[in-house]
């Protein structure tokens, strides 16, 4: 079942929701409120350990509709179908799509062409608990008989992203080994990453698909050099792991078979962590951590799956980002999640969005004259509002923004989880409220200022407000909490991408750079010369010229 192809500026429900902007642009979410005592409840589902308030935004009852009109005129029911039943949707690589098949139960049936595959995928997660458990116990030792201490992640994209980030969003449940990540090509990078560990006790994870990975390789194998420094190649084996589909490179690499963890070409990179991608995860967590992240992944698939769309958290968050994106014309979206430990959420969902969507060519091979994809971006609060939030508050630009919250801190200390979800519940209702000239001004006549004052100070402290904002508020951060939460992005992807009518699981744009910086390394190595643009050329002059 291939992937439905309908221009969405073709539908009646695009010419509706462009009318129907005409009507909304200028109200004020104030008034909506005002206008609907019910709105809070209206516009927030409540699933699971989780509950999604999106009554802040600028949008009422028909909005919904016609935007859930649209998401039904484009066929998304159709192309969730196709996603989930293993159906060639990423079509310019020719390849399924199926990450969500990497967490669905042992007894499941998931086919692709014609295989089900789910009993591969399960071996693979035996696999990696088995060898998971055995690092942790300390019964797999190194090359010299003490157990490992640390465990080095070398990847670059989804094979580093995700990883790091799950790790250090569940740091609070990690387990004595200690887990660093090589990803930039940066030697100093490498190099720092190396300075202080032991080779005698840490063990190194290769995860690179093909193999053939510049970055990869290059970091790889400074990592190998390193080691045997201190030991011979013939043990290269009991410190070197790889997540790799290309059994004859990593071999060469001096890697036994036995040790490599297996990719299928139906895993995208940048949706990868739930793969043997994710052994890094395993090794810091404990594989039963790593089990419920697979879990609460799964259990969002199911609710997007199997949910109205009126209901549906992913469809409903995927709408919204068009309903910006494409009527208000807001180019960004940023994303707050209210714990130090989610630092790197943000930067992981950049890669997945705008990797994903950030395309200028339809499914039908057409240039789109249209916006697609939105640039991610993010920083934790309370960090957040000491820095960029006064962009969001009095800019000129309009900024959508994402609030992710948890009702129970970890380590229970109550006086700093009240004082930060104080600020969360505050900023979304200052971005909402903002502030009047009546308020301001009352504010300054209080502070007995003279009339000259007042009149000075007081359009600097009007706050429009009208700013749109979602709250996520979860139970609490756990690997099935963090597991549902990066399932329902995954899931917007996919909606977004749907209604773009572009592919989302290909990402051709990252090819181009890779193969000039082939070419140019090659001229830096060989002191050849070829044609470039002055720039360039100059630009390579410059650092030949060192």
């Amino acid at each position: 079942m291939a992937l439905p192809t309908i221009n969405p500026t073709t539908t009646k429900a695009w010419e509706a929701l462009k009318s129907h902007y005409e009507n909304i642009k200028d109200k004020h979410l104030k008034d909506l409120f005002a206008q609907n005592p019910d709105r809070a409840s209206d516009f927030s589902v409540a699933w699971n350990d989780f509950y999604v308030d999106y009554s802040k935004n600028r949008m009422d009852q028909t909005t919904k509709k016609l935007l859930i009109d649209l998401a039904k005129e484009v066929k998304l029911d159709q192309a969730i179908q196709a996603y989930f039943g293993g159906s060639i949707i990423n079509e310019t690589e020719e390849r399924a799509v199926l990450h969500t098949a990497l967490r669905v139960p042992s007894d499941h049936n998931v086919q692709v062409d014609g295989n089900n595959v789910i009993p591969e995928v399960s071996a693979v997660k035996e696999k990696i608990k088995n060898f998971t458990n055995q690092v942790i116990s300390g019964n797999l030792k190194g090359y010299t008989g003490k157990a490992f201490t640390d465990i080095v992640n070398i990847g670059i994209g989804g094979s580093d992203l995700g990883p790091a980030m799950i790790t250090e969003s569940l740091e609070y449940y990690k387990n004595h080994l200690n887990v660093h990540f090589i990803s930039n090509v940066d030697g100093d990078h490498v190099h720092q990453n190396l300075k202080g560990l032991d080779p005698e006790t840490t063990l190194f994870v290769v995860v690179s698909k093909t193999f053939s990975t510049q970055e990869t390789l290059s970091n790889a194998t400074t990592a190998r050099n390193w080691f045997t420094k201190q030991a011979s190649k013939d043990v290269v084996g009991k410190h070197f792991v790889a997540v790799s589909s290309n059994i004859p490179n990593v071999t060469d690499f001096g890697i036994a078979e036995e040790n490599i963890f297996p990719l299928w070409d139906w895993v995208g990179g940048r949706f990868s962590l739930w793969s043997a991608v994710g052994l890094s995860i395993s090794l810091s967590l404990g594989y039963e951590n790593f089990e419920a992240l697979l879990e609460g992944a799964h259990e969002m698939d199911e609710h997007f799956k199997n949910t109205s769309f009126e209901e549906n958290i992913p469809v409903i968050l995927g709408m919204l980002s068009v309903w910006y994106n494409n009527f208000f014309n807001a180019e960004s979206e940023a994303i707050i999640p209210y714990s130090q430990y989610l630092h790197r959420l943000p930067a992981y969902l950049q890669q997945g969005i705008m990797e994903s969507n950030g395309k200028s060519v339809d499914r039908n091979g057409n240039p789109v004259h249209y916006q697609t994809g939105t640039i991610i971006w993010g920083e934790p609060g309370t960090n957040a509002q000491h820095a960029f939030f006064q962009l969001i508050h009095q800019g000129t630009k309009l900024i959508p923004a994402e609030f992710i919250g948890f009702k129970h801190s970890l380590f229970g200390d109550q006086d700093h989880q009240d004082k930060l979800m104080a600020n969360f519940f505050a900023q979304t209702e200052a971005l909402m409220n903002g502030k009047t000239e009546a308020e301001v001004v009352e504010e300054l006549t209080s502070k007995n200022l003279s009339e000259e004052k007042l009149k000075q100070l007081t359009p600097f402290k009007i706050f429009d407000g009208n700013k749109p904002t979602t709250t996520v508020l979860i139970d609490k951060l756990t690997p099935k909490s963090l597991g549902e939460l990066v399932s329902m992005y995954e899931q917007r992807i996919f909606v977004q991408g749907i209604v773009w009518n572009i592919f989302s699981y290909d990402q051709w744009g990252v090819e181009l750079g890779k193969q000039l910086a082939t070419k140019i390394l090659s001229e830096i190595n060989n002191s050849q010369s070829y044609q470039h643009d002055s720039s360039t050329q100059n630009l390579l002059k410059q650092y030949q010229d060192k």
